[in-house]
């Protein structure tokens, strides 16, 4: 091994520890008295009623751990969100579940939670995936209610959703735990199945304070909406559990005897490890960002037996195109090359940049991906188009459209994942989060922006210093460089994966090593979902 591997390693699994650490003061939720009080209850944890539903030893993956990290300083932080969402199996089925997080403000719901269960429920109807609700929420947070309540993305467009994942026969089952109050009641009974847990579990439309403030009778919350009310009286809840495991243990029980799905027919063969060795990515990916790597090294250590089939290898070659099999599944590889490379011309083509000839190249080879029914993965690390005069008078744009309109025409699924950077026009045209992507995860290498740091905070410094001019004021170079490290610091910040993680951006940063699961469960969800679409790309000049 060489300096420059030894030192990419260093910086790439020091970011793996600080990811691995900021995931464990996640998982605490809203922190250990809070756990202990739950305890106290008789009640788990989301993540702890999560580990006891999913099979045991089987793979998993979390969709918004980082959902609201650093926000709502004010209202004393939404760590994950206030709620856990996780793609696994149960009875050997393949499910998401969503779990409130009680440990959290009771479990109730800021716009980052609405969000991410809005998320959680695009998940599971772009992929025909059985969805189990473990709810435990004291609703809507109040004190922020205009920004989760009235508009299309906010609170009842998650009953909504139920409604069309009912009417569609996306399996949902939902468990009461806890609270379950208000607007937040539909949810539950609006799913197929609904059980409730003895003393611990509640649902109404009012609680005890609100039925006496609104209609002057006294009544506990018990005798109000408790399971006894619900399994014996109201007939509203299907299951009434002597506590959560009980509860948790039915739920497998019903999964254990769902029938089968009709397949989309997304081929398979039987998965092969990487010949080369996945841990050599750490020492691949240079510590610095204007370094060049060979993003092929990278490929051959996701992909089974690290066999990649190229496509149009001596044309377009700062975008790879190629075939391979990620834990047997058949995919159609899209990346970006980070070395710098020679075309046929002799002209020397940037690493990371997207060229007209790269742009016409990918076109094709998404169109083909579809021809033959085979899912997508983008691996991003671009820094945008190529400009000037040349690449102008060359028609980039026609090209970079050509790509964006194969691209979002597609009607096989994809996945993206962000292994540097990720600016720009490029971000778009290599299945950025706007262009529906099944799942979309960063690695802690990542950077999302409209523009690189740099030229982002120089031409920000020059539209500032202009305007301080223009109101009469004097900048001395050292001015300058004030105002240029304040807005680098800022610029940099909202680069971060974990800033684009927070918000949603993104599904969740990983190691890499963790790619090749995420793609096999992704595209065996997605596997669910027979498409009757037909691939056309619409109109695109030539």
């Amino acid at each position: 091994m060489d300096l420059d591997f030894n030192r990419n390693e260093d910086k790439l699994k020091l970011g793996v520890s600080a990811l691995e650490q900021k995931l464990a003061k996640v998982y605490l939720g809203g922190g250990k008295a809070r756990i202990e009080k739950q305890h106290e209850q008789g009640k788990m944890t989301a993540r702890e009623r999560i580990d006891h539903l999913l099979d045991k030893g089987a793979p998993r993956f979390e969709v918004g751990a980082f959902a609201g990290d650093e926000m709502y300083a004010e209202h004393g932080g939404c760590p994950s969100g206030g709620v856990v969402v996780v793609v696994g199996y149960v009875s050997g089925r393949e499910v998401i579940v969503v779990a409130n997080d009680a440990t959290v403000k009771a479990g109730a719901w800021f716009p980052i939670t609405g969000k991410k269960n809005l998320r959680a429920q695009e998940i599971a109807m772009e992929n025909r995936l059985p969805i189990i609700y473990l709810v435990d929420s004291a609703g809507v947070f109040l004190p922020m209610q205009d920004e989760i309540f009235p508009d299309k993305e906010h609170f009842g467009r998650i009953f909504r959703n139920n409604a069309i994942m009912s009417s569609s026969g996306i399996l949902q089952i939902a468990a009461i735990m806890g609270s379950c109050v208000a607007g937040g009641a539909y949810l539950p009974i609006m799913s197929d199945e609904a059980m409730i847990v003895d003393k611990t579990g509640t649902i109404f439309l009012a609680g005890s304070y609100l039925v006496k403030a609104a209609v002057g009778e006294n009544i506990d919350n018990e005798t109000l909406g408790g399971a006894t009310t619900h399994c014996e009286i109201s007939g509203v809840t299907d299951h009434k559990c002597k506590d959560d495991k009980d509860c948790l243990e039915r739920i497998r029980n019903i999964m254990s005897k769902v029938g089968d799905y009709d397949k989309a027919g997304f081929d398979r063969a039987v998965p092969v490890a990487p010949k080369k060795d996945p841990q050599d990515i750490y020492g691949i990916i240079p510590d610095a960002r204007d370094k060049q790597y060979d993003m092929v090294e990278i490929i051959h250590r996701l992909v089974d037996n690290s066999e990649f089939d190229e496509y149009k290898e001596l044309y377009g070659k700062s975008i790879l195109c190629g075939l391979a099999r990620i834990d047997g599944w058949a995919v159609g590889i899209v990346a970006n090359q980070r070395k710098v490379v020679k075309s046929k011309k002799g002209e020397v083509q940037f690493g990371g940049v997207i060229y007209n000839d790269s742009a016409d190249k990918a076109a094709r080879f998404i169109m083909n991906c579809n021809q033959k029914k085979i899912p997508l993965v983008f691996l991003q690390d671009v820094t945008g188009f190529m400009v000037g005069s040349r690449s102008e008078h060359s028609g980039i744009i026609k090209d970079g459209a050509k790509m964006v309109n194969a691209m979002s025409n597609s009607v096989v699924p994809k996945f993206t994942f962000i292994l540097g950077n990720s600016y720009g026009a490029g971000n778009y045209a290599m299945c950025g989060k706007a262009y529906d992507p099944r799942l979309i995860y960063a690695w802690p290498t990542a950077q999302i922006a409209v523009m690189g740091g740099a030229q982002a905070a120089k031409t920000l410094l020059q539209i500032q210093v202009s305007t301080l001019k223009g109101q009469g004021k004097v900048i001395t170079p050292e001015d300058e460089k004030i105002l240029l490290d304040t807005i680098t610091e800022r610029y940099t910040k909202q680069t971060s994966p974990y800033y684009a993680a927070a918000r949603l951006w993104v599904d969740g940063i990983i190691d890499p090593l963790d790619t090749r699961k995420i793609i096999s469960m992704g595209i065996e969800a997605a596997n669910h979902k027979p498409s009757k679409k037909r691939y056309n790309v619409g109109v695109i000049q030539t």
